[in-house]
């Protein structure tokens, strides 16, 4: 893993969710190793919780969503971030199932990444979900989107996702 010398940061926002465990404690503890791990935590939501969404009969979510000052490439980012999920016990099952933590890349700076099957930058749905916009919008309010080009607080508030969130 390559740091970059050239002490050029780039701020990542990551989303942070759970729907099993001592879900709270979790997004703490994935909070914690993300500053040890990926970089300087410089901004944290409020924690939001929400239904499921894609897979609908199981238990609610909470979210948060991070920003990281790091020297990582997004891939290492998302490297870390899968390394973290995993030493927090997460096991990939299905789809949209069940987990202790997710830690989603959702924007790296003003980066459009597409590297099939593995990495997409910015997150390709993160527009469509209330659960994501609501708590990016709290922390990053005017960051544009790099593809779609307005604020993340206007594509928040013309999102049309139904889903029912509850800040915490």
């Amino acid at each position: 893993m390559t740091v970059n010398t050239a002490l050029e940061y780039t701020i990542a926002y990551l989303l942070l969710g759970g729907n099993l465990g001592n879900r709270q404690d979790n997004l703490s503890r994935a909070i914690s190793l993300i500053g040890l791990e990926i970089g300087e935590v410089v901004s944290v939501s409020s924690i939001y919780e929400t239904a499921a969404w894609g897979k609908e009969n199981q238990p609610a979510f909470l979210n948060q969503a991070v920003a990281v000052k790091t020297g990582f490439t997004a891939l290492e980012v998302l490297q870390k971030a899968l390394h973290i999920e995993q030493s927090l016990g997460r096991v990939r099952k299905e789809k949209w199932g069940e987990r202790l933590i997710d830690i989603d890349l959702i924007l790296f700076g003003d980066a459009v990444i597409d590297i099939q099957n593995l990495l997409h930058v910015p997150h390709p749905h993160m527009q469509e979900r209330k659960f994501v916009m609501a708590p990016l919008a709290e922390i990053a309010p005017e960051v544009v989107h790099p593809v779609l080009g307005q604020t993340v607080q206007n594509i928040y508030e013309n999102i049309t996702d139904v889903l029912e969130i509850r800040k915490l």
